[in-house]
Parts: structure tokens; sequence; C-alpha cells
């Protein structure tokens, strides 16, 4: 009986190694898991992140290149006369010229006082100091 005992206990610690063995074993599985999933996450994420740069360094060229071909233009549409000296007219100025018929780009002299002879005397002083103040009028 003693032996049967002792047999039995000494297979049950046996079995309880084995047991603590397979949870270590399971424990290490776990882990490895664990950094594995990690890993691949991390390259998920930089191949996203990748991606989202490439796409907005190629909206920035675009952008760049738009703005690059605006200037462009602009700088073409503006004649050389008035990027060298003021050529604006307040709106009201340039309605009030262009009621009598007088348009700003094509402005002459005799045209202008033609066109104001409706105006009384200080309007036309108005006008006029406008349109020199603009330089349009010399």
């Amino acid at each position: 009986m003693k032996d049967e005992l002792g047999s039995t206990v000494e297979r049950l610690a046996a079995a309880a190694g084995l047991l603590e063995q397979a949870v270590e074993r399971l424990a290490q599985r776990q882990n490895d898991f664990a950094l594995d999933a990690e890993a691949s996450i991390g390259r998920i994420v930089a191949t996203v992140e990748r991606q989202r740069e490439a796409e907005l360094e190629e909206k920035l060229a675009a952008a760049e290149a738009q703005i690059a071909e605006l200037k462009a233009a602009a700088a073409h549409s503006v004649p050389a006369e008035v990027t060298h000296g003021r050529k604006t007219l307040p709106a009201s100025m340039v309605n009030l010229l262009a009621k009598q018929g007088v348009t700003v780009d094509a402005m002459e002299a005799g045209a202008v006082d033609a066109a104001l002879v409706s105006l009384s005397v200080e309007q036309r002083i108005a006008v006029k100091s406008q349109l020199m103040q603009a330089g349009l009028l010399g």
C-alpha cells in the first residue's frame, strides 16, 4: 500500500512537471506571437505612412507647378506699363467713366474732356485729379 501510494505520488509529480513545462512553452509561444504581431503591425503602419507621404509629395509638386503656371500667366497678362507705374482707379471712378463711355485702358485727354462735359466743375476736377494720381492722364 505504501509503495502504491509512493508510485502514485511520483507519477503525479512527474505529471505536474510536464504540465509546468507545457505552460512555459505556451507562454513562450504567446510572447513570440505577440512580438510577431507587433512587428507586422509596425510594417503595415510604415507602408501606409510611406504611401500617404508619397501622395502628399505628389499633391505638393502639383500645387507648386500650378502656382508656377499661374505666376507665369499673370506675368504675361499684365502689361509692362501697369507693372511699372500705378494704373489703378477707384471703382467708383471707373464706373463714372464707364457711364460716360470712356474705358480706362483706351483713354485720351480729348475723350475725357468730352466725356466729362455733363459733369459739374467740381466733379470734373475730381475725376481728372484721380486720373492724374493714377498716372493715366498726363
